[in-house]
């Protein structure tokens, strides 16, 4: 059981990393990566025509941080973290989160993604756990469900 302990707080300080290197690129690119609003239409998947993908450790990450009981499921096509047009979680958002900006270059930010998604698996295969690179809903429900 401590092995295990140790094992989740090592997979969570490693996905503290990518989030911390993902936002460290983000702000040395301010031109190509934009600048957000925070105005939350993009957290309404269906009306932005946008979908969010995450992996297995990021909600691994999630579950450390919020604990497993604080997981909500994801009913409609808005992101169940978002509230009032403002996100609960902005601490711990997902690395496509963190990426994506409705006014940014779209060529970066698929560079940025391609990376973020190798650091992931590399976190998958170190600690052993199943890739999988999943829209949120059916994350979430997954998870959280």
């Amino acid at each position: 059981m401590v092995a295990e302990g140790k094992a989740n707080n090592q997979l969570t300080e490693r996905v503290a990393e990518i989030y911390n290197w993902l936002d460290l690129q983000i702000h040395e690119s301010t031109g190509l990566a934009g600048v957000c609003k925070a105005c939350g239409r993009c957290c309404d998947f269906t009306r932005f025509d946008h979908r969010l993908f995450v992996t297995t450790p990021e909600l691994m990450y999630l579950t450390a941080k919020l604990c497993a009981e604080n997981l909500m499921t994801m009913r409609g096509s808005r992101c169940p973290y978002n509230t009032g047009g403002k996100c609960t979680i902005y601490e711990y958002r997902f690395a496509g989160c963190r990426i994506f900006c409705c006014r940014a270059d779209t060529d970066f930010q698929s560079r940025l993604s391609e990376s973020a998604l190798k650091k992931f698996k590399s976190i998958c295969i170190e600690f052993k756990i199943p890739y999988r690179y999943s829209d949120l809903a059916t994350a979430l429900n997954r998870f959280a469900g």
